[in-house]
Parts: C-alpha cells; structure tokens; sequence
C-alpha cells in the first residue's frame, strides 16, 4: 500500500514535447554566466523556512570541497531537495532539473538561479555539454543518480548511468548525499511538520576516462547510490544522535591519522 502522503503526489510527466531550440537560451546562460542575485534570494527563503518549518539539520558538510569542481549526489524524494542539498554549502551551487519546470513564470527563477535543464524522455547532449562547462569553470553541481524522484520513501533501487558518465569525463569527486524525511514535506499541508535531515558522506573520484563505456558508467552510477544507501540506512537506523556522534568520532580522529 502506498502511504497516504505520496499516493496524492502528482504523477511525473517524463517526457517534454517541446523542441531542443527552446531551451537553448538557458543552457547558454548556464554556460557563460554565474548564478545573481535570485540565487541568495531564494536560497534565504528557502532555508529560513527549512529551518523553522521542519528543524532542518545537517552532518558533515565540511565534506564538501570549498572550491573546485564536485559533483553533490543526493537521494531525490521531494521537490525540496534540491534547496535542501545546498542549504549548509557556503558556495553557490547549480542544479540540473527536468525540463518541464522551466515554464513561465518559474523559469524567471530558475534560470538566472543557476539552474538548467534536462529533456527527460531525450537524448539530451546539451544537458550533458551545460554540466561539463560548469564543471571545467570549477563549479558544484546537484545531480541524481535515481532521475526522477521515489515514491516509496526510500532511496530507489536503480541508478540511472548519466551520473556515472560525468563523474569519469569530467575527473569531478562526488559527494554522496542522503536526505531523510523529506518525502513527507508536503505534509505541511495537513500542519504536519516532518524532521529533515541532510548527511553529506566523503568524495568519491575515480581515475578520469575520456570515453567510459557503458558499462563503466553504470558501474560508477551504481558505486554512489549504495554510498547514498548507507548514509541514508544509518539515519534510518540511528537517527540524528548517531549520526552526530559518528561524525564528532570522524573529526576527533583526524588530527590524529595526519600526524
């Protein structure tokens, strides 16, 4: 049976019928220019009401490289992750999104936000060359390695090979990234408030390859869901103070194994 909070999501619509010309003018954008103003605006919002609506709380974001190229992998069951994965960063970061959000008036915030898109239901190479331009200006990127969002609550079973593929081109580390209890965000429609929390897991980098094979790629794609698996299992099973005393133990350590 489906919980009654996602039985009531509306049904993901995976192909855009609107041709590749139309979104040419947002990749360009992506490509040559940096996220504005819009980018603080709505990140202020977002982790303002974060914080205060659903006691927003995240582990090990130091993991996150300060400067340079990465690639954030998050699990992806709400809307909300995408402002949910950048909340503790202190850079500003860009996401690739499905196609059909850019429509007016939200594609005014999206764009000049730093977002760009992505055919779902297409071969979409100028998704890919928009990820690589961001990538070689030393940029971090939020990209799923699931594609669209679960229904389940869970993190989902198959990795999609795209991640895998610019993660080996673009020789960017991956930060694997779980977060919990934002399935039932749209909760707050009924005044119920879920605890979310956001773990960030050390990088992964692989040897980069200028032509992964398929097979390559799933392989690397398949590697960053289970480390998303195992942050998201050890808030399942531990919740926040496990978490917490793990990454205290961590940075405790540290100094220690660099002398």
């Amino acid at each position: 049976m489906v919980p009654e909070d996602l039985s009531k999501m509306k049904a993901q619509v995976y192909k855009d019928e609107r041709p590749e010309e139309y979104f040419a003018r947002f990749h360009e954008r992506a490509r040559t220019r940096e996220p504005n103003w819009v980018y603080e605006l709505v990140r202020s919002v977002t982790v303002l009401w974060g914080l205060t609506a659903f006691r927003m709380r995240s582990y090990a974001s130091e993991n996150v490289p300060t400067s340079g190229a990465v690639i954030l992998a998050p699990n992806h069951a709400s809307f909300m992750d995408h402002f949910f994965t950048a909340a503790f960063i202190r850079r500003r970061v860009r996401f690739m999104a499905k196609s059909q959000l850019f429509r007016k008036p939200m594609q005014w915030i999206y764009s000049p936000g730093g977002v760009f898109p992505v055919r779902r239901g297409a071969y979409d190479e100028d998704a890919f060359a928009t990820a690589y331009s961001i990538l070689d200006r030393g940029g971090a990127m939020v990209m799923y390695c699931e594609g669209g969002r679960t229904r389940t609550g869970k993190v989902g079973d198959r990795a999609r090979p795209g991640i895998g593929r610019i993660a080996l081109q673009s020789g960017a580390p991956v930060v694997p990234i779980a977060i919990y209890g934002s399935h039932k965000v749209r909760n707050w429609k009924r005044l119920q408030f879920p605890k979310v929390t956001i773990s960030y897991g050390e990088p992964l980098r692989w040897e980069q390859v200028a032509r992964p094979t398929r097979e390559q790629q799933q392989a690397v794609s398949d590697e960053i869901l289970l480390a998303i698996k195992g942050l998201y299992a050890e808030l399942e099973q531990h919740g926040r103070k496990g978490v917490a005393a793990r990454v205290r133990s961590e940075r405790a350590a540290k100094p220690a194994s660099a002398a």
